[in-house]
């Protein structure tokens, strides 16, 4: 009102005289004028929020994803700000969009879903490179909100991390019969240098089937004749028993066969 204008703290003002710029930014408060000749834009400084939309592009390993982004940005320059661009928030916008999908055709998709921070700063320099100098805009933070995936790459990313998942489980398996495997060898050679030691670990194993299932029946089977097999299946052990059944076979018809006497009854003396 007759030229008094009051410019707010988050705020700048640029005045046009007869349509020329003037060189002096107005700083907030309450300033003055020519109402005639003078036209003052004000620019706000405040830092502002713009979400990307969701943008669908192929990753350089050839899956399409649909991703979405928010950028912060602020003028810097109130004067390049309204005079080297139209509307400077659309303008960063369509920058926004178009550098969003030129980061995702350079990147795997592993590196979207895992690197966000490599991801998000560079799709800051790309944005921050044509909107700082000449548009006197700073971008100030980038971030990718959501990486929408199709159903197929799900259900196979679901199948992958399934198939993972049990291939962990059979190398622990696998590991604690191999760690068992070792402690039983430790335990039979201990058990070896102790012949009463394995007796006792079959009565205590008696036990534990009687306390568990009454019903069972356990017949102790002696451990001696579990050695005499163990001898027996030895090479050397084997043979010897071998010989010594053929010559009781080659003796037996000579005890069986007896002298002809013709009646006669011999009498053996000393």
């Amino acid at each position: 009102m007759f030229g008094f204008h009051v410019i707010r703290q988050y705020e700048q003002g640029i005045v046009f005289r007869w349509g020329k710029l003037q060189a002096k930014v107005r700083q907030p408060g309450l300033i003055w004028i020519n109402p005639f000749s003078c036209r003052l834009t004000t620019v706000n400084m405040q830092t502002v929020v713009a979400g990307v939309p969701a943008q669908e592009a192929i990753t350089r390993d050839n899956v399409t994803l649909t991703v979405d982004a928010v950028v912060y940005y602020k003028v810097v320059d109130p004067v390049k700000a309204v005079v080297n661009v139209q509307n400077y928030h659309h303008a960063v916008s369509q920058v926004a969009q178009t550098s969003l999908r030129s980061v995702i055709g350079h990147a795997d998709m592993d590196q979207l879903l895992s690197e966000r921070e490599r991801v998000n700063a560079e799709l800051k320099e790309v944005i921050d490179g044509p909107t700082e100098v000449p548009w006197g805009l700073r971008i100030e933070r980038v971030e990718v909100k959501d990486v929408a995936l199709p159903e197929s790459m799900k259900r196979s990313m679901s199948r992958q991390a399934e198939a993972e998942r049990e291939r962990r489980a059979r190398v622990i398996a696998a590991d604690g019969e191999f760690q068992a495997s070792k402690k039983l060898s430790e335990a039979a050679q201990a058990m070896a240098a102790t012949p009463g030691a394995l007796q006792l670990r079959l009565l205590q194993t008696v036990v534990d089937v009687a306390a568990e299932k009454n019903s069972t029946l356990v017949m102790p089977f002696p451990v001696e004749l579990l050695r005499f097999f163990d001898q027996a299946a030895q090479p050397g052990t084997a043979k010897a028993i071998v010989e010594a059944a053929q010559l009781l076979l080659a003796s037996e018809p000579d005890q069986s066969r007896q002298p002809e006497t013709n009646g006669e009854v011999l009498i053996a003396t000393p």
